[in-house]
């Protein structure tokens, strides 16, 4: 297998018991491989922003998270607080209730108002939760996506009822068709887990076990 390029992942610490040391240990490896992102929770946002500056590594930053069922103006309102405290990069989740009641002005206006406070200061990510749709949900989740402005569509939050999986990951670039990218989440623990991810098509991963994916493990 070929060696994977470190700017391909978001190197994440989302988990609810994370400590202060967890997030110091996370961004110390992100600055030491290059990995493009650390991705934490709003809470950690301004204090991984301290640990990685003068570094080439972003922080991303989730809304809305892990449920998608906020308010539309919550979303937006960590969003900004998020970029206020040096996030650059935004992954929220969908509304997957108001996906599936076919609701679609809602889906597409609740990500377009994060895209309002992200335009021109921070990338938009948006979460789908693919483990929860059918293939005609995945496929119209990413053409609101890309309708509202998204810069990613992305699989899975990892605290659902599963995470990423190739063939999903394939459908979401056939259907974003170049006018977004692709990023891989949840459930990416090996290195073969990552190359079948790239190979499908994706052009991010998110995941904590980057080290050892990065070191072939």
């Amino acid at each position: 297998m070929d060696k994977l390029s470190p700017k391909l992942f978001d190197h994440t610490i989302l988990k609810a018991d994370a400590k202060e040391e967890d997030v110091v240990r996370v961004c110390r490896e992100a600055a030491e491989y290059g990995f493009a992102s650390v991705c934490v929770n709003g809470f950690y946002t301004a204090f991984a922003a301290g640990l990685l500056e003068g570094t080439s590594v972003k922080v991303c930053t989730v809304a809305g998270f892990p449920l998608g069922m906020s308010a539309t103006r919550v979303k937006a309102y960590e969003a900004r607080c998020a970029i206020e405290d040096g996030a650059a990069e935004i992954d929220m989740v969908i509304n997957v209730g108001a996906l599936k009641d076919k609701k679609d002005d809602v889906v597409r206006e609740d990500i377009a108002a994060v895209k309002e406070v992200c335009d021109g200061k921070a990338l938009l990510k948006v979460i789908i939760e693919t483990c929860l749709l059918n293939d005609e949900e995945k496929e119209r989740a990413c053409r609101l996506a890309v309708e509202a402005g998204a810069d990613f569509v992305k699989t899975s939050t990892g605290f659902s009822t599963g995470g990423a999986r190739a063939e999903d990951v394939a459908l979401m670039k056939r259907t974003v068709g170049g006018r977004a990218k692709v990023k891989a989440s949840g459930g990416i623990r090996s290195a073969a887990d990552a190359h079948a991810m790239v190979e499908a098509g994706a052009d991010r991963l998110g995941t904590s076990a980057t080290v050892a994916i990065i070191n072939g493990e």
